[in-house]
């Protein structure tokens, strides 16, 4: 049974976290709201991240931090099924507001917020100042094509709601997987490709077959897909 993590909260009016305004009134698909493609991203990330950073910041940060996410993220028993965290470093892709980055400095890892807009990385470093977290997290501005990750650095890498967002994907996970230390692994989480509640229109989703041919020409071996855990999503774990 997975425990549940719990989060320090922040004393009214630190760090802008009255972002409870309209909260429970944005949905989490409106990021995606009038995205194009089929999951191959032109430019910078391509229409998704182009109409995505358009969006006024409290917005996206409370569609990402929306209490009704947890009924089908499942946060909890995300973290439960990546193990024993304590002493790992785990590498965050598209880390955003700190959703689960937070959850895993509190399970134990050493985290590097891995974000390209530099508004998150504000965010998560003042929330994290706030809760005396500095040892455990760590905001890192990325370019849109690479993680920039060290040889052998992180333990994990976690990639969740974001595969849609990279182009050029098979190299973009060649070199994450470089930065996996022995015996690493990537875990990818996104939206299963048919209508469900929530998550961008079915247009915008990869099948979690086209993401394991993808993980299979970016060199990873050991594939295997969770359909079971969560309700409107698929975990795929690549090594």
């Amino acid at each position: 049974m997975a425990t549940t993590t719990h989060l320090p909260r922040l004393r009214a009016g630190q760090l802008l976290l009255g972002l409870c305004i309209g909260t429970a009134a944005v949905a989490w698909g409106a990021a995606h709201d009038g995205d194009r493609g089929d999951g191959h991203a032109g430019g910078h990330g391509g229409a998704a991240n182009e109409h995505m950073h358009a969006r006024p910041f409290l917005e996206l940060i409370a569609s990402f931090e929306e209490p009704e996410r947890e009924v089908w993220q499942r946060p909890d028993a995300v973290i439960a099924a990546l193990g024993d965290l304590e002493g790992r470093t785990v590498a965050e892709i598209g880390s955003g507001s700190g959703y689960f980055a937070f959850r895993l400095a509190a399970a134990g890892a050493r985290v590097l917020c891995l974000d390209v807009d530099e508004r998150f990385l504000a965010y998560v470093a003042g929330r994290r100042d706030a809760l005396g977290l500095q040892a455990r997290m760590e905001p890192r501005l990325v370019p849109y094509d690479s993680a920039e990750l060290a040889p052998g650095e992180a333990d994990l890498v976690l990639i969740v709601n974001t595969w849609h967002h990279i182009e050029h994907r098979s190299d973009y996970f060649a070199e994450v997987r470089e930065g996996l230390a022995p015996g690493g692994e990537l875990v990818v989480i996104d939206f299963v490709k048919r209508d469900v509640p929530v998550g961008p229109p079915p247009r915008m989703k990869l099948s979690a077959e086209r993401v394991v041919e993808e993980l299979r020409a970016a060199g990873y071996e050991r594939i295997e897909v969770d359909r079971e855990l969560l309700p409107y999503q698929y975990l795929i774990r690549a090594s």
